[in-house]
């Protein structure tokens, strides 16, 4: 089992998650609230975010980032096309990455890992290319590695995340369709080393048909634990 030593993480429907470091730097990953059924409506973010980290471009992922950035000044990461065009819109403090490099601040590594999906970003009519899609790793100083997976299938690559970041804790998508589903998701965690598990992305949209009790399922003999928390639920 995982020890948090006052570590925080909310998972907020889909693939958004709200993680609070030991040192009080609050993280926001994905945000899609507005449109997003799982939300939970009477959540407040905190004042004051230090990182919003956007995993790929999609819609479902990054919705509410321009408002958010706005309203909450943080620094904003991202694959470099697609930090440059939330840019644009007029956000400040952008921070354009590509896959395999580290941002530091304040007790947080922020380091960009590879997942297997697609990227577009829908602006207005028009459909750009909005960069690769990522994952990140999160070193946190007195706490274990996070890593959210964004979306992506399975790869075998997963083994060389864990032997640079050795993550102890995966946020990992198991809805199926779109993502990986929990059949895959169970062994990317072999392949991560991972002691814990916090599903994300499924039970959103009806396509989204994988679940945490199939995951359990396939995880059955393996030391790996599985939290489930409700939309808005803090784990500590």
């Amino acid at each position: 089992m995982t020890h948090w030593k006052n570590l925080s993480i909310t998972w907020l429907g889909h693939a958004a998650v709200h993680i609070t470091t030991p040192k009080g730097t609050e993280i926001l990953i994905d945000p899609f609230f507005e449109h997003n059924p799982k939300f939970p409506k009477d959540y407040k973010l905190p004042a004051h975010l230090d990182l919003l980290l956007l995993t790929h471009a999609h819609m479902d992922h990054i919705a509410d980032a321009v408002p958010v950035a706005k309203k909450h000044g943080p620094n904003i990461v991202a694959i470099y096309e697609l930090a440059s065009w939330v840019g644009t819109k007029g956000v400040q403090n952008t921070i354009g990455m590509n896959l395999g490099g580290s941002y530091k601040h304040k007790d947080v590594t922020v380091t960009m890992v590879e997942a297997r999906h697609s990227a577009g970003l829908q602006d207005g009519d028009r459909v750009l290319y909005g960069g690769e899609p990522a994952g990140f790793v999160l070193t946190i100083e007195d706490a274990p590695v996070l890593y959210h997976a964004g979306d992506t299938s399975l790869f075998s690559d997963m083994r060389l995340i864990k032997e640079l970041y050795a993550p102890e804790v995966g946020m990992i998508p198991i809805g199926d369709h779109f993502t990986m589903g929990p059949k895959a998701a169970a062994l990317a965690s072999d392949y991560l080393g991972l002691k814990t598990i916090i599903p994300i992305h499924y039970g959103t949209f009806p396509q989204l048909t994988g679940t945490p009790a199939e995951l359990k399922e396939h995880l059955k003999g393996k030391k790996v634990e599985v939290l489930t928390p409700q939309p808005g639920e803090t784990l500590r």
